[in-house]
């Protein structure tokens, strides 16, 4: 199934939040909206200086309808307030607007979204970018880095250093929360100290601004 089969992302001509939360229930630019159970915005300050952006919702977040309220948003919470950042002065979004996943029984287990889902769905972000406008732009894992800066990003590599960017002023990756979830335990609590590694950097450059 190719991205041609469906129509562009009704993304308005000159977006507003509110604008983009009303219009991103219309979109079908890709198949994901059929199982899913809403399109999830992203979400925060109109002015934010901090803009974040993982993959897609997960299964809480289509539930509820906001990003990052489930279990890797508990991660991300934990992870800013480590590294002295407001939840409330930072823009949460996703690339991905719908949540893809596969059942397993009862459960919904996620999948990663396609290249051309991820196309697809691409305007909706390149708006909040405009509206937003943030100072620093921070990529919660490998989907999103791709996305916004190509495919030769690796997290791994790349992690925790400004990456050339015109998307703002300070550019960067890291790992997305879920990652320091699946980490065995006896590495979950080190994952989660070079994710606050990360995210102090940013902090201080923000607090050197």
């Amino acid at each position: 199934m190719m991205s041609f089969d469906f129509p562009p992302a009704p993304v308005p001509e000159h977006p507003t939040m509110t604008k983009l939360r009303q219009s991103v229930r219309e979109c079908r630019a890709c198949d994901l909206w059929e199982d899913a159970t809403q399109a999830v915005m992203g979400e925060g300050a109109r002015d934010a200086r901090l803009m974040l952006v993982g993959e897609q919702p997960g299964d809480r977040e289509d539930i509820e309808g906001h990003p990052f309220v489930g279990p890797a948003g508990r991660v991300l919470d934990q992870g800013l307030e480590r590294a002295g950042i407001t939840r409330d002065d930072v823009y949460i979004t996703n690339v991905v607007k719908h949540f893809r996943y596969k059942l397993r029984g009862k459960r919904r287990i996620h999948q990663t979204p396609d290249r051309w889902q991820v196309k697809a769905c691409f305007p909706w972000l390149g708006a909040e970018l405009e509206v937003v406008k943030p100072e620093a732009l921070v990529c919660l894992g490998a989907t999103a880095a791709q996305a916004l800066l190509g495919s030769h990003i690796r997290i791994g590599r790349d992690r925790g250093r400004p990456i050339e960017s015109e998307l703002a002023g300070l550019v960067t990756v890291t790992t997305h929360p879920s990652a320091i979830l699946r980490a065995d335990d006896e590495d979950r609590e080190q994952a989660m100290e070079q994710f606050v590694a990360d995210l102090k950097e940013v902090a201080k450059w923000l607090s050197a601004r």
